[in-house]
């Protein structure tokens, strides 16, 4: 048995529809659980919808998804055989008006609360599982759809969502993995449920955590996620193209990218996996005979001691000075604790005698935290800043290291820098500004030369 994971441009379109069940096809030997995204972009038009119904512009709000219905109804309506026309409709139906309704709760109500963000959230995934198993038979692909929300058990963490694991994959167990016997099923991602049946969501791009959790729970041989890229490349192609493919990787290496801006694959996929020791593979849809990447337990042994490059744009650096800090025992913590009291993540934390140093990609609640922080420390905030980060199994113990990467950005401040914290990965700070010229030389130094066992 295996897991087919496919990204929302992967089943954008009936075109794109079609070649997913190519693949599919021919891989119906393994046994595929297909683990599908909302079509296109249908997420972000919900939540758009649900915005304008919080606003008061409910009319509005349902014109978006009269749009919706007709999308879905155009590109799924050019592949359904003719004898599944009329349960396709009977399906648009259900769901449109159960999203109609919801609309009209959040314009009641006047604000999206948690729940109905994921309530209004799942219909993407909802109907494009749905749908794909549908269209599916058209193909010579036996097909069944399940409810991701009738497997997949979460807590009740509204938008962010964690498994209950010893459930959901006794669910798996027990529901899935049977009908894999005879058929394909077909699940959305992103989307759970609670023990009381619930709708709630992973977080945005948790379909590829979807795959991981379903993988383990099925005991899957490997794990695909099929995107719209090759695999992993030596450097993000939105700042740098012309990167290397990456055809071998530790789960290590990987949650280091995936964390650090990787965006081919979520940082959470990867524990399920590696709890189960699964093998994760990325391929690309638009080029199915591509090898892609293979994400393996084991080290994996190559000569050049970087493997990839990733990027995060717009970090906000906080810096806390305090005099006082030297023989104020408790200081970090009292620190940490404005953070988390306004659930803010902290990347990269620097420290010396009186000054810490922490950069955030979520600025919501930076005004404040920064009121906090003043009432115990002066506090300096710099926005427009980008994370580096250099990921590689052997760089800890590669001597040079920091020689090479200071000679190749001579020419460009690096605010922070941090080294340890993680044995496979280190990390700087950059202006934004400076991140394509920081990004291109450092390629430059680490991958003028590659080893063909590891690089395409």
């Amino acid at each position: 048995m295996i897991v087919m994971k496919f990204g929302g441009t992967s089943v954008e379109s009936a075109a794109a529809i079609e070649r997913v069940a190519g693949i599919v096809r021919s891989r119906l030997g393994l046994r595929p659980l297909v683990v599908v995204s909302a079509m296109g972009r249908t997420t972000n038009r919900l939540l758009a919808a649900a915005d304008k119904a919080a606003a008061g512009n409910l009319g509005d709000a349902l014109r978006d998804a009269e749009d919706l219905l007709a999308y879905h109804r155009r590109e799924a309506g050019r592949l359904v055989p003719a004898e599944s026309r009329a349960r396709m409709e009977a399906l648009l139906e259900q769901h449109f008006t159960e999203l109609e309704a919801t609309l009209e709760r959040i314009a009641a109500a006047g604000q999206v609360t948690p729940a109905l963000w994921d309530e209004t959230a799942s219909y993407g995934e909802r109907l494009s599982s749905a749908l794909i198993a549908l269209i599916f038979p058209a193909f010579g692909i036996p097909a069944v759809h399940v409810d991701a929300r009738a497997v997949l058990v979460t807590d009740s963490r509204h938008t962010q969502a964690l498994p209950l694991y010893s459930r959901t994959y006794a669910r798996f167990k027990e529901q899935v993995a049977p009908l894999l016997a005879e058929k394909v099923a077909v699940m959305g991602g992103f989307i759970g449920a609670t023990a009381s049946g619930e709708t709630t969501t992973l977080g945005r791009g948790g379909s590829d955590f979807s795959a991981a959790i379903a993988g383990a729970g099925i005991g899957a041989a490997e794990i695909q996620i099929w995107t719209d890229v090759d695999g992993m490349l030596t450097c993000d192609p939105r700042v740098l193209p012309g990167g290397r493919l990456v055809k071998r990787i530790s789960f290590a290496e990987a949650a280091e990218l995936a964390y650090f801006g990787a965006k081919v694959l979520h940082p959470a996929t990867v524990q399920p996996a590696i709890e189960k020791n699964i093998p994760v593979r990325i391929l690309n849809s638009r080029r199915p005979d591509v090898c892609g990447t293979l994400i393996v337990a084991d080290t994996v042994s190559c000569r050049n001691p970087v493997k990839s490059i990733a990027c995060k744009r717009g970090i906000t650096v906080v810096e806390i000075r305090s005099l006082r800090m030297l023989m104020a025992h408790g200081f970090l913590r009292r620190i940490f604790e404005v953070f988390d009291r306004y659930q803010t993540p902290v990347d990269l934390v620097t420290t010396s005698e009186v000054c810490v140093a922490v950069t955030i990609d979520q600025p919501r609640y930076i005004g404040e935290i920064e009121r906090e922080l003043a009432r115990i420390s002066d506090v300096n905030v710099i926005p427009d800043q980008s994370i580096i980060c250099l990921v590689g199994d052997a760089l800890r113990e590669t001597p040079g290291i920091g020689a090479r990467i200071f000679t190749a950005l001579r020419e460009i401040n690096v605010r922070m820098i941090s080294q340890g914290a993680s044995f496979n990965n280190v990390s700087l700070v950059v202006r934004d500004e400076d991140l394509v010229p920081a990004v291109s030389a450092l390629h430059e130094e680490f991958f003028r030369e590659v080893d063909p066992e590891v690089f395409e």
